[in-house]
């Protein structure tokens, strides 16, 4: 049986200062080329628990593992080279920095990966293309609109070919055409590749087109 690429295991969350304790001692393995929704009420640690499994945070017990071995208390080196080799994140926020281009901002993940912009612009505008954005990437953030953003952040995400593909609430703002481009997108890369799409949501639209859901 494979071991799935990403899992959890007896996971725990509390913030400093804190008694609430989230996830319950959360054990779950999250299918490889399935897309799966992290839902439930505000307050119940969706972006947390994305945060954790991609490494951004470690939890208070418990661990993430990929491909079987536990990471989450590994170095903050060893950390951050997983997330730029293995991880595409997708932010509430598109993240794209303001000052530069949306192409630069697309390929920035594969700089931190080690990575030359040449060798990954092709897959940049193809990624573009892919998402009706070709036409948009000489400008900057300020002159695209908030869904073109977001499809954006879905390019930068999935630049590096990541295993694990993380997107917090990711049509929160978006209307249902752009909506059906980001989670199609999203759809296709667990598909194509097998990779681990996790979504935190808490739209009917993205709940109806998931694979699975994980209840918090």
């Amino acid at each position: 049986m494979r071991v799935p690429t990403l899992a959890v295991r007896d996971l725990t969350f509390r913030y400093r200062g804190s008694h609430d304790e989230l996830f319950d001692g959360l054990t779950h393995a999250f299918t490889p080329g399935k897309v799966t929704a992290l839902t439930g009420p505000s307050g119940r640690g969706k972006s947390t628990l994305l945060h954790i499994i991609g490494l951004l945070r470690s939890p208070t017990t418990g661990d993430v593992l990929l491909d079987g071995t536990p990471v989450s208390a590994a170095r903050d080196l060893t950390r951050s080279a997983l997330r730029a080799r293995r991880i595409g994140f997708v932010f509430q926020d598109s993240e794209l920095d303001p000052a530069r281009k949306v192409i630069d901002s697309v390929v920035e993940p594969a700089l931190y990966a080690g990575r030359s912009r040449s060798d990954v612009l092709p897959r940049a505008y193809d990624l573009l293309d892919e998402l009706g954005l070709a036409e948009r990437a000489d400008h900057r953030p300020g002159q695209v609109s908030g869904g073109q953003a977001q499809r954006l952040a879905v390019c930068r995400a999935l630049l590096n070919e990541p295993d694990v593909v993380l997107a917090d609430e990711p049509t929160g703002n978006l209307d249902l055409g752009n909506a059906g481009l980001v989670i199609d997108a999203l759809t296709r890369t667990a598909r194509e590749r097998s990779d681990t799409v996790v979504i935190a949501t808490h739209d009917p639209f993205v709940l109806e087109r998931v694979d699975e859901v994980v209840a918090l």
